[in-house]
Order: C-alpha cells, then structure tokens, then sequence
C-alpha cells in the first residue's frame, strides 16, 4: 500500500491452489494457507484495512488451514494450530466479527 505493493487476494490464493497442483504435500500446503493467514492479520492489523471481503477471504482460509492441519500428525498440527491462535488474538483486535469468526471456528477443530 505504501510503495504501491499490491494487496490481491485472488494472487495469494493463486499461489496457494499452483503449490497444491504442483507438489500436493499437506504439511507444506498448511504451513503456505497459515503464513496466508499470518500476513493478512498482520496486514490488517497494521495498515487498518477495513475491506469487508479481504476480511472473509481471512476467515475462509483460517478454516481451510485448520481442515487441512487437522490431517496432520499431532505434533506438526498443534505447531500450525498456535501459531493459528496468535492469527486469532490478532484478528480480535480488527473488529467487523473476524476474530468472533475464528474463535466458533478454531472451537470447532479442538
């Protein structure tokens, strides 16, 4: 936003869908959606980006993280589910029900 960078949720979920086409690795496939999730919390948090629908895409994709985490061994899966979490505490700080969204969600796979 600042020097021009674009902010396309459509680009990162491109990303996401071309590693699941071209290697199809889980563990690999859950540590690229958290990541997703971490830098649009962390996007959100500290831009204040108000974008109604960038804030779904958020929420879609903590779930798909969480389902394909949950396929995980144990140990693998609590790692991405902290730093899931964390994604959560962030997002309560945003406002427009996100992080309401990711605590009925993130109840769900515990």
């Amino acid at each position: 936003m600042l020097r021009k960078q674009d902010t396309s949720v459509a680009k990162a979920k491109q990303a996401i869908s071309n590693y699941k086409k071209a290697v199809g690795d889980s563990a690999g496939m859950a540590e690229l959606m958290v990541f997703y999730c971490e830098c649009a919390a962390g996007f959100c948090s500290d831009i204040a980006n108000d974008d109604e629908s960038y804030f779904a895409a958020l929420v879609r994709m903590f779930e798909q993280a969480l389902v394909v985490a949950d396929k995980l061994p144990a140990n693998r899966r609590e790692a991405l589910v902290a730093r899931l979490d964390r994604v959560r505490g962030i997002s309560e700080k945003i406002g427009y029900g996100v992080g309401d969204n990711m605590d009925f969600i993130l109840a769900k796979y515990r």
